[in-house]
C-alpha cells in the first residue's frame, strides 16, 4: 500500500523558487558574475524558471545551462548496461563564475558530487552554490545546499515526487509512504 501525502503545491513552489532567487541575487550582489546549471531532469526545469524570475527582477540577461551526470555518477554501471545520457548545453564560460547548481531534490548528495566533477570538465569556476526545491536529508556524503525550498525528513519508505508543469499535467510535491 502506498500512501500519498502532498508537501508542496504549485503556488508553494513558485513561492519557493522566488525566494530562492531573491537569495541568490542576495548573496552574488546582484547577476555580473553568476551562472545557473540544472542537472537533468527536474533541476534543468528549475534553472529556467529561476532564470525567468532573476532576468525579470534585474532587467539583464543571465547565462543558464544543463548538466547532465550519467557517466559521472558512482553507480552508473548499476543502473543500467545502456545508460540513457542527456545532452550538457553549457555555451559560455565558467572560469571566474559563480555557479549555482541546481536541482530538484537532494538526498544522497551522491548526484551532487557527481555534477561538480562533471562540471569541472569546463573550467574552473570562482565558486558552486547549490540550490535545491526539495532536501529530503539522509546525506551520506558532506554536502549541503545554499538555497532550499523545502526541508523535510524522509525515512527510509518514503520517496519525494517532484512533478512539474513542464513535465506533468499538474505541479506539485508529494511524499509516498510504502507501507
Amino acid at each position: 500500500m502506498v500512501q500519498r501525502e502532498r508537501i508542496m503545491s504549485a503556488e508553494d513552489i513558485e513561492r519557493s523558487l522566488t525566494r530562492i532567487a531573491l537569495q541568490i541575487l542576495e548573496r552574488n550582489r546582484g547577476v555580473s558574475n553568476i551562472a545557473l546549471v540544472g542537472i537533468y531532469t527536474g533541476g534543468v526545469h528549475l534553472a529556467n524558471r529561476i532564470q525567468k524570475i532573476i532576468e525579470a527582477k534585474e532587467k539583464i540577461a543571465v547565462p543558464a545551462g544543463s548538466l547532465d551526470i550519467t557517466l559521472y555518477r558512482d553507480d552508473w554501471s548499476l543502473a543500467a548496461q545502456n545508460p540513457v545520457v542527456k545532452r550538457t548545453n553549457i555555451d559560455f564560460g565558467i572560469e571566474g563564475k559563480a555557479i549555482i547548481l541546481i536541482d530538484d531534490v537532494i538526498f544522497t548528495g551522491r548526484t551532487i558530487r557527481a555534477a561538480m566533477d562533471a562540471l569541472m570538465d569546463f573550467g574552473r569556476p570562482l565558486g558552486v552554490q547549490l540550490a535545491v526545491l526539495v532536501d529530503r536529508g539522509g546525506r551520506e556524503l558532506p554536502i549541503q545546499p545554499d538555497y532550499t525550498g523545502l526541508d523535510v525528513a524522509v525515512a527510509a519508505n518514503q520517496h519525494v515526487h517532484v512533478l512539474l508543469k513542464e513535465t506533468a499535467d499538474f505541479e506539485e510535491v508529494v511524499l509516498e509512504t510504502h507501507q
